[in-house]
């Protein structure tokens, strides 16, 4: 053969792309999130509900999921100094980062339902607001969320509150070190634990030392700052009548930047577009925030506010990963046939989907508790973040694996996912600390109690296995012990999904009562007979424009 006949031979075809999903472009995840639509109307109003609709749109965007990527592909870098050697304490973030904060803060994310204004049913719809655009990228929300918990506790003391909120309020993003006043918006960021205790404040070791003109000197080292590149921060320091509560501006009224040293930003597991830090003090001016002595007391509707956001962070991340999972079993073809089609994948995605459904009905049912300031907030709360929360990584996983080995593929943007799930549980108080937490809200509170039998009253009756489970609820309570700390958070969380289920969603709740109350497989995909399978993936596949 010459080698002109080489050069005439056909190219051969040994590539083909076939069989792949299309890309969730013009995703609507209103449009395939039921739950959503119903706890909101149920729990608020179709004006809500109307509200939403832009930032629902925007969340499903490529534009919106490119920057969610790139903002993780490209992680904040902390510059100590500067190039002559002067300490500057800056983060660097990736313009992504800054695309996704604007919008978050224009949504009104960080802080709208504190203002004035807010109108009627503000928190749910903040939150579900929250748990639509925490789907494009949950990093960037962790300083939006710090944000929204630091105003009712700022407000312990009016003359801060009265010069730092206008500033919070705002709905533009304004990065930058510079003094408060001279900015255009303003974030708050938190600095609570210290390596020698972790989530045990009371052993925090920083001082304050009062400097004569109403401020306080801080000198020590916090383990954990999130968001370091925030405006203002809430700390907690040993001052001389106990562990205290103090504001700290990054940059001081007069211009000149506060003490507050940053050490290195934390290599973490996932969450990696959010800048964590380790900070030390070196005779930072702080402002006291409530009284001495009761920082803790101080401080405890800013952790109201953020155990709030875990369960609407792992809310949202259990919806974006059965969107991903949905999305590929709708178009994905094995052994002739779609993967949708195939009984022990429908399984797999309906359990899937009871978990997204019975999460997102508790979370905004907790949001619409927070604009109505009921009591049971203070003992549903606490159950409902060590259960979603606690959950989360296996429903992550499991969606992961529908996937397959794509689904392992950075590419696809579930291990992202898959590393953010674990966050939420440990943030603001791991599984124990939880627990333990609604074990003391069941012995100190008995009103929060009698809020919680009176709100399961609405279903006695419904179904036999939740009348079950309350009575081992009952029990459980009317003997509590550390020990059965976890099940008793897991027990008040079940009972209340499934009884809001079965008012909001009948249905559903028919089939989350059957599959997670009394004997279970551990196992996802391990449905009882008769629950509705199909009909459970059908509402919430994401239909692609």
């Amino acid at each position: 053969m010459t080698g002109t006949e080489l050069t005439a031979r056909p190219l051969e075809r040994t590539h083909l792309v076939v069989n792949q999903t299309p890309p969730l472009h013009r995703l609507d995840p209103l449009e395939c999130d039921p739950a959503l639509v119903s706890a909101v109307r149920a729990f608020g109003s179709d004006g809500v509900l109307d509200s939403l609709r832009t930032v629902a749109l925007e969340s499903g965007s490529a534009e919106a999921r490119e920057h969610g990527r790139l903002a993780n592909a490209h992680p904040p870098v902390l510059h100590t100094h500067d190039r002559y050697g002067n300490r500057v304490d800056e983060v660097e973030f990736h313009p992504s980062w800054h695309w996704l904060m604007t919008r978050a803060v224009a949504h009104g994310l960080h802080a709208a339902p504190w203002a004035p204004d807010a109108g009627e049913h503000a928190h749910l719809r903040r939150a579900a607001a929250f748990t639509l655009w925490s789907q494009v990228e949950a990093g960037h929300g962790c300083p939006i969320s710090m944000t929204y918990a630091v105003i009712p506790a700022l407000r312990h003391e009016p003359t801060l509150a009265a010069a730092y909120e206008p500033g919070l309020l705002s709905s533009s993003y304004d990065f930058g070190l510079r003094p408060p006043a001279a900015k255009a918006g303003l974030l708050a960021g938190m600095s609570m634990t210290e390596k020698q205790g972790g989530s045990d404040v009371r052993v925090n070791s920083t001082t304050a030392t009062p400097s004569g003109d109403g401020t306080y000197a801080l000198v020590g080292h916090k383990w954990f700052t999130s968001a370091p590149m925030n405006d203002l921060f809430l700390t907690l320091a040993q001052a001389p009548g106990g562990l205290t509560c103090f504001l700290l501006p990054r940059v001081l009224p007069d211009g000149t930047r506060n003490a507050l040293r940053l050490q290195r930003l934390k290599d973490k597991l996932g969450n990696k577009s959010n800048a964590s830090a380790e900070l030390e003090y070196t005779g930072a001016t702080g402002w006291r925030v409530g009284e001495e002595g009761r920082g803790v007391r101080t401080i405890i509707e800013m952790v109201t506010m953020t155990r709030l956001d875990c369960v609407l962070g792992s809310t949202s991340n259990i919806r974006a990963a059965l969107t991903e999972a949905a999305h590929h079993a709708a178009h994905r073809t094995a052994f002739g046939s779609l993967l949708r089609e195939h009984p022990a994948m429908t399984a797999v995605l309906a359990d899937l989907a009871l978990e997204s459904e019975g999460a997102t009905v508790l979370a905004m049912w907790l949001a619409s508790l927070v604009d109505s300031g009921s009591p049971l907030l203070r003992l549903a709360l606490p159950a409902a973040k060590f259960t979603v929360c606690k959950r989360a990584p296996g429903v992550v996983a499991e969606a992961l694996e529908c996937l397959g080995g794509n689904g392992y593929v950075e590419e696809s943007g579930l291990p992202r996912l898959y590393r953010e799930a674990p966050l939420m549980s440990i943030w603001e108080g791991s599984g124990n600390v939880t627990a333990l937490d609604v074990l003391r809200a069941v012995q100190r509170e008995p009103l929060t109690v009698e809020a919680l039998w009176e709100e399961l009253a609405s279903t006695a009756g419904a179904d036999s296995r939740l009348d079950t489970a309350v009575a081992e609820l009952r029990a459980e309570i009317a003997d509590p012990a550390p020990v059965r700390a976890r099940r008793v958070a897991e027990l008040i969380a079940l009972c209340l999904q499934t009884s809001l289920l079965l008012r909001v969603s009948p249905v559903v709740g028919e089939a989350f009562c059957a599959s997670r109350l009394g004997a279970r497989s551990g196992v996802l995909g391990v449905l009882p007979r008769g629950v509705p399978v199909r009909d459970l993936v059908d509402r919430v596949t994401p239909a692609v424009g």
